[in-house]
């Protein structure tokens, strides 16, 4: 069984599966104040603007980040679309 650990803003909800992650630090390159392995949660999705995690969580080379939107989420890209 995989797991699965999810982060909302509540707007989206990154969902992150480590099983399928490559380490390829992409996102905490990108995006250092949402994604840092340092810490513990490690990703704090209250760092920027759902467009922005949207945009950095669609680019995972692994596809071990993808977004669920909520129900609230008005106006946003398709989350579901993949770079």
């Amino acid at each position: 069984m995989s797991i699965e650990k999810h982060y909302s803003n509540g707007d989206v909800t990154i969902v992150w599966k480590p099983d399928l992650c490559q380490h390829s630090a992409r996102c905490f390159r990108t995006l250092p104040e949402v994604f840092n392995p340092r810490v513990n949660p490690w990703i704090k999705p209250d760092g920027t603007e759902s467009q922005v995690l949207i945009s950095v969580v669609s680019s995972c080379p692994s596809g071990a980040l993808t977004i669920q939107a909520s129900n609230s989420a008005q106006g946003l890209p398709d989350p579901q679309v993949r770079a």
